[in-house]
């Protein structure tokens, strides 16, 4: 039987249409990536490795240091004590060790993906030896981040499957020891393709060995939280969980060819809505961008348009983006450079 080409071009395209559509409605369905399953048991201290803390020259080891977002360096404010250093994974405690200490747990994909990149030297980054997965879900792409590694399994562009083994538990990285050693993890949304190109103009005497898979291009979601969430509700997308999350500040970027941000994350855009001047970011305190609103301001650099009222400085509460306190909050220099990279090359 003779096949004409045009069928065959017909055949690949229609295959290559399944797939793209496979990949974008793939569910969110992550497992834990080692062992300790303590999180749905809601036992803090088994699952999050604990925090050294010397802080008025009290020493402590708390458990609660371990989880996502503000949950370290206390500082006394206008408003009391805060915490006032943002963390931007989940720390999970180690299970099982050698006799002389060393960890043992295996370190799992939390879902189905590709690697994206691995960082084979432990002084190239706060997070030692780490790797990066990319997963797709809901026509849009997501990176999970394991980190502090003792040794790893995979290699950059290898596919992994939901709970196949990437790497070992370790304590590389910085400030870890064999006793602290755990599994930092994070799940993340990136900001720009564009990165590597705005972070040589910007840092070009601080070398980049990560891509674009650089951690300042990579902004964390709280996963724990995902995890117990997806436990109640297992259709729960993305989206949809960070529909609940508050906008804490937005900030004006002007139209521009290389606005990614809407093209990786298309739900973010308000449905129907193009026209304006510029585009109003809004984000929630841990710098997660939430939704995309055309607006009339005409901007020629990113400009605070909103940041929600607070008695402290809004660099405490902010990751060092927004500072000031009420009516005289700005963008701080990073802050002003971290938004170009939305836009870049403006």
């Amino acid at each position: 039987m003779r096949i004409s080409f045009a069928a065959v071009v017909f055949a690949c395209c229609l295959a290559a249409s399944m797939r793209t559509e496979t990949a974008q409605d793939h569910s969110l369905d992550i497992v834990l990536p080692t062992d300790n399953d303590a999180l749905y048991s809601e036992d803090g201290p088994a699952f999050y490795q604990y925090i050294e803390r010397d802080y008025n020259g009290v020493k402590s080891t708390p458990w609660e240091g371990g989880q996502y977002g503000f949950v370290r360096d206390p500082k006394e404010t206008s408003g009391g004590v805060g915490y006032t250093r943002f963390h931007e994974g989940i720390d999970i405690r180690c299970m099982h060790r050698e006799p002389n200490g060393e960890p043992l747990d295996e370190v799992r994909a939390i879902a189905d993906g590709k690697v994206v990149h691995v960082n084979l030297m432990p002084g190239y980054s706060n997070y030692g030896k780490y790797v990066v997965i990319e997963h797709r879900w809901d026509g849009s792409n997501y990176y999970s981040l394991y980190g502090h590694l003792s040794s790893i399994a995979v290699q950059p562009d290898e596919p992994v499957r939901r709970g196949q083994r990437i790497g070992v538990m370790g304590y590389t990285g910085t400030g870890i020891n064999r006793e602290r050693a755990h599994l930092h993890l994070e799940l993340c949304l990136m900001f720009s393709r564009q990165f590597e190109a705005w972070y040589d103009t910007f840092f070009r005497n601080d070398p980049n060995h990560h891509g674009r898979y650089n951690g300042m291009n990579l902004t964390g979601l709280d996963v724990a939280r995902l995890y117990l969430k997806l436990r109640k509700n297992p259709g729960l997308t993305i989206s949809e969980f960070l529909n609940d999350e508050e906008a804490f500040y937005k900030v004006a970027v002007p139209k521009a060819r290389h606005f990614d941000l809407p093209q990786l994350y298309p739900w973010m855009l308000a449905a129907g809505k193009r026209k304006g001047g510029s585009w109003e970011v809004s984000f929630a305190r841990s710098c997660v961008p939430l939704r995309i609103e055309p607006s009339d301001r005409p901007v020629a650099q990113p400009e605070l348009t909103y940041v929600r009222k607070a008695s402290t400085d809004y660099s405490y509460l902010t990751r060092d983006i927004v500072a000031g306190h009420q009516g005289n909050a700005h963008l701080t220099s990073y802050g002003a450079q971290l938004m170009r990279l939305l836009t870049w090359p403006d």
